[in-house]
């Protein structure tokens, strides 16, 4: 991702999270030494993009969206299966994420992907009200 990717990023976040972030919070991400950013694009715009922090040789999945309009395409699991890739590049062998529990069509993404549900953070989320699955991946 780079900053002109910045305000095509807000729209999707506008468009796929209830508590999306702001303009601002994406550029200091952008500028985070911990965390890296990808965008898929197809006929040259925005359709998807992911963030990867990495810590003390860990990874966290921050961020992963596609635009309503491109779902079902498989941009979801190329997201993921890049930033895996690039985790791997780095020395990570394990990567968390979190996510709704009710948000199945990503949990199972999850999955596809070698993750397991390993924790419950009961009444975590907003708008609506919900539990956060914790997934971890240890075997990167």
């Amino acid at each position: 991702m780079e900053d002109r990717d910045i305000p095509a990023v807000a729209q999707l976040e506008c468009l796929c999270f209830s508590d999306p972030w702001s303009e601002n919070l994406l550029r200091e991400g952008l500028e985070s030494r911990l965390d890296t950013w990808f965008v898929l694009e197809e006929n040259g715009a925005v359709c998807g993009y992911c963030n990867l922090r990495i810590i003390a040789g860990e990874g966290e999945i921050e961020r992963i969206a596609v635009h309503p309009g491109s779902r079902g395409l498989g941009y979801g699991k190329k997201l993921m299966e890049r930033m895996v890739a690039f985790a791997m590049e780095q020395g990570v062998v394990e990567i968390t994420l979190e996510v709704r529990a009710g948000n199945q069509r990503a949990i199972n993404l999850y999955e596809s992907c070698g993750f397991v549900k390993e924790a419950v953070r009961k009444a975590y989320y907003r708008e609506p009200l919900e539990d956060g699955i914790i997934m971890w991946n240890h075997r990167i």
